[in-house]
């Protein structure tokens, strides 16, 4: 989830020699009959293993739902670990698209990643399936008619809990985040929803990534007595900031806030200290619909455990593609069938219906959550059918 700031002219050479590599073959380089390659690039070790496996089980599991066959042609899975480390992206992406001549990419968890993935792909024309990095840039200054997104951007998370706030009366607002890009993103998309609905954000705080150094910045904030904080973190941050707002003292005195990111995956490590939090997200415990049901039961007999947004993301990227190969029936060199498919499809989601926006982002529902025990639990939706704005996109 973390943003490249860096594109270095030696990486723009790598990609300008794959796109050359790659220039006199068809886009969507299929033959009717073959099996339809697919490239998994996700991570499968390290901090993000756990993301990259759910997304790839939710994939799978929307392919076999489909009885094993999208359009009818059976898939030939090649997969590549991205270990979420920029650096190796370029080569990694090379690998499937250049090497095994993938039809279609999916990937990845780490936006640092995926700006390579989507630079090589509008260069490739290989279509690219996004099945959680939330940077802006992939579907905005990059956006591309092959490149489609089935989860979220940082913004779209963000924005909605603006006015959550004001419409409780709260005015000033604190933020923190680490210093990078994905959580300069969340907090810009809270700051416009806050600041549209009549919000003013006080101080912008934040760490270097990816300390955990929280103690300063909170007696500051407590010094500072906003109405709230709101505030970008996942997983072992995450953990640490709600361990020590409660050991501060700031828990029932001032209103701690965020993106689902927050608390999702982690509220097995916490008590009574993420009692109570409340987030916004595309997803959350306690959908009560037969689509949702289904899927979530589905899931826990594939595979044995429980699914969570990540792998609601990779099953979301299964039913988009499925529904495209319908359309051409399989068949990829479709160009222009396929893509005007892909934009037009409805997807059946166990979020909840969404389409796809002009920029290829989900218009989707964000609900306001609540930590209720071990759950993040709805509580309500506190945007309906928001499409992110995909500043700087021109499609071509």
């Amino acid at each position: 989830m973390i943003r490249n700031e860096a594109f270095g002219r030696r990486k723009f050479l790598k990609i300008a020699a794959a796109a050359a590599g790659v220039a006199n073959l068809p886009s969507f380089a299929f033959a009717q009959g073959a099996n339809i390659k697919i490239g998994l690039m996700l991570p499968y070790t390290g901090t993000y293993a756990k993301l990259g496996v759910a997304i790839t089980n939710g994939f799978k599991l929307a392919v076999a739902q489909s009885g094993g066959k999208l359009g009818g042609r059976e898939l030939e899975y090649f997969t590549v670990d991205d270990e979420s480390d920029p650096s190796k992206a370029t080569d990694n992406t090379n690998k499937l698209v250049i090497r095994d001549q993938v039809d279609v990419l999916v990937g990845t968890v780490h936006s640092g990643v995926v700006m390579d993935m989507a630079r090589i792909a509008r260069q490739t024309g290989t279509l690219l399936i996004i099945p959680h990095a939330g940077v802006g840039a992939a579907t905005g200054e990059l956006c591309a008619p092959n490149i489609f997104r089935t989860s979220f951007t940082n913004w779209q998370a963000s924005y909605p809990m603006g006015k959550v706030l004001a419409d409780r009366g709260i005015r000033k607002v604190v933020t923190l985040t680490w210093k990078y890009g994905t959580g300069e993103e969340a907090i810009e998309g809270f700051k416009e929803g806050f600041t549209k609905a009549g919000g003013r954000a006080v101080k912008e705080l934040f760490l270097p990534y990816p300390s955990v150094e929280f103690q300063p910045l909170l007696t500051e904030i407590a010094s500072i007595k906003p109405d709230a904080v709101f505030v970008y973190f996942a997983g072992g941050g995450a953990i640490k900031l709600i361990k020590d707002w409660q050991a501060a003292g700031l828990k029932g005195k001032i209103g701690l806030y965020g993106s689902g990111f927050l608390t999702d995956g982690i509220l097995d490590a916490l008590g009574v200290e993420a009692e109570g939090l409340e987030t916004t997200l595309h997803y959350g415990d306690g959908i009560e619909t037969p689509k949702n049901k289904t899927f979530r039961l589905n899931y826990a007999k594939a595979y044995k455990v429980q699914p969570d947004v990540h792998a609601v993301q990779g099953y979301d990227a299964g039913l988009l593609l499925a529904a495209g190969l319908k359309a051409v029936k399989g068949d990829m060199s479709k160009r222009k069938e396929l893509i005007a498919a892909l934009e037009n499809a409805k997807i059946d989601s166990p979020r909840g219906a969404w389409t796809m926006s002009k920029a290829h982002n989900p218009i989707q529902d964000i609900y306001l959550r609540k930590v209720v025990g071990k759950k993040n639990t709805v509580m309500g939706v506190a945007h309906k059918a928001l499409a992110d704005p995909a500043r700087g996109c021109k499609m071509g």
